[in-house]
């Protein structure tokens, strides 16, 4: 039975390798552009075949809705323009192993129904949008069902005013093994939105200045994202109903406002929180219904609350990371303490060292009273470096009797950890 299987699949391996021959050598370029007497793109893309390249010189093309249903390389020289005239969707792709590269995308309709974009993935896989300018949007780039696409090196742009009269930048939905790398998101609701989406990298993206998240991933399991920045978006990173996810080397910075924090965890499981700088946030990390979660290695500088830890959260480890100038290291809203503080270093430590093994002798409460009075009381926030509350606090340390008295560092850092 060997040789029969063996020569079958022989057989089928020169069969694709001859047809992958064949449709390279029998692939065309065709071009677009005044010097070309042709201007219509659609109708090359028409004319086009499995497998040709399509190239769009520089110009200002008003095309309505350019559908793409065949899998061909459509490619802009010197950006060339796209303009959907406030009324269509921009591109609509409709066929695997599509790439667009190079074009500048502006003014797609709006619709909250139908959820126009510039540039819209259709159920479809092996899709690269990549190097395209999007220019006053309603949604940037949309995948919608998408399987093994790459979007990367875009630059997207909106003028929201109100959630509802925008949409996303880059928006994933029931999408798998994505990879969104090098983009520069500003002006739309959020950033990056995920939804269902699995197995995908968010990498080396600038997300700034979004009505509302920087980042906001709903159900989606198994993601990564690494080396990104986000900064002065109305309420930071959401991440939400999710487990699985690994966040590694990212910058949240400048997420400030009465709802805003640089990270929002709530109801996240089994997940990994390593190397990223929070600064200058109103929350560095805010976590509700968080389990099981590492947090390590990190840097929280100069936030209004290092972090808000609920009582709703349990089995999270927070170990090794360095809190600087943050006005309130840590807030809770209970007393019961299922979580673990260990190895940190706080600069409003205390303690003392008398062995000189760089740990300090006595545990540090990163809990003070008045941030547990803040948690009910706002307005109090008033009375912030009156000479009471600062007895009230010192006090409290000495004999907790309101903050909770398993929430503490039972093995503080002298000095910072090397990040």
């Amino acid at each position: 039975m060997e040789k029969p299987i063996s020569r079958l699949m022989v057989k089928i391996v020169y069969t694709y390798f001859f047809l992958f021959i064949s449709i390279t050598i029998t692939a065309k370029t065709l071009h677009v552009g005044k010097q070309y007497g042709n201007i219509s793109i659609q109708q090359t893309v028409d004319l086009a075949n499995n497998g040709d390249t399509v190239i769009v010189e520089s110009g200002h093309y008003h095309e309505k809705n350019l559908i793409i249903e065949k899998s061909i390389v459509l490619l802009g020289i010197n950006l060339p323009i796209l303009d959907g005239d406030k009324k269509y969707e921009i591109i609509s792709i409709k066929a695997d192993n599509v790439t667009v590269d190079g074009f500048k995308v502006i003014r797609s309709g709006i619709g909250t129904l139908d959820d126009p974009a510039g540039i819209k993935i259709y159920n479809k896989r092996n899709v690269t949008i990549s190097n395209n300018e999007l220019f006053d949007t309603f949604f940037g780039i949309y995948s919608q069902v998408g399987r093994n696409c790459i979007i990367k090196n875009n630059t997207l742009q909106a003028f929201g005013i109100a959630e509802q009269e925008i949409g996303n930048g880059i928006h994933c939905w029931k999408s798998d093994s994505m990879q969104i790398i090098g983009n520069k998101i500003k002006g739309h609701r959020d950033g990056i939105y995920f939804e269902f989406v699995t197995n995908s990298h968010i990498t080396k993206n600038i997300s700034t200045k979004n009505i509302r998240y920087g980042l906001h991933f709903m159900f989606s399991n198994n993601d990564v994202y690494t080396s990104n920045t986000f900064k002065n978006n109305g309420a930071g990173v959401a991440v939400m109903f999710t487990k699985g996810v690994k966040m590694y080397h990212n910058l949240f910075e400048e997420n400030w406002g009465d709802a805003a924090y640089g990270l929002l965890l709530k109801e996240i499981s089994d997940s990994h929180i390593e190397g990223n700088k929070f600064v200058k946030n109103t929350s560095g990390i805010f976590m509700e219904g968080a389990s099981r979660i590492m947090i390590t290695h990190n840097l929280f500088k100069n936030n209004g609350w290092a972090m808000k830890v609920q009582a709703s959260c349990m089995d999270n480890t927070i170990t090794k990371n360095n809190y600087i100038g943050n006005t309130f290291d840590v807030g809770t809203n209970g007393s019961l303490v299922l979580n673990t503080f260990n190895g940190n270093y706080w600069d409003k430590y205390e303690g003392y060292d008398l062995n000189k093994d760089g740990i300090g002798d006595i545990p540090y409460r990163p809990v003070s009273l008045f941030s547990m009075i803040l948690e009910k009381m706002p307005p109090a926030m008033a009375l912030f470096r009156s000479f009471m509350v600062t007895i009230l606090d010192k006090t409290e340390k000495i004999i907790p009797s309101i903050t909770p008295e398993n929430l503490k560092d039972d093995t503080p850092l002298m000095k910072p950890v090397r990040l």
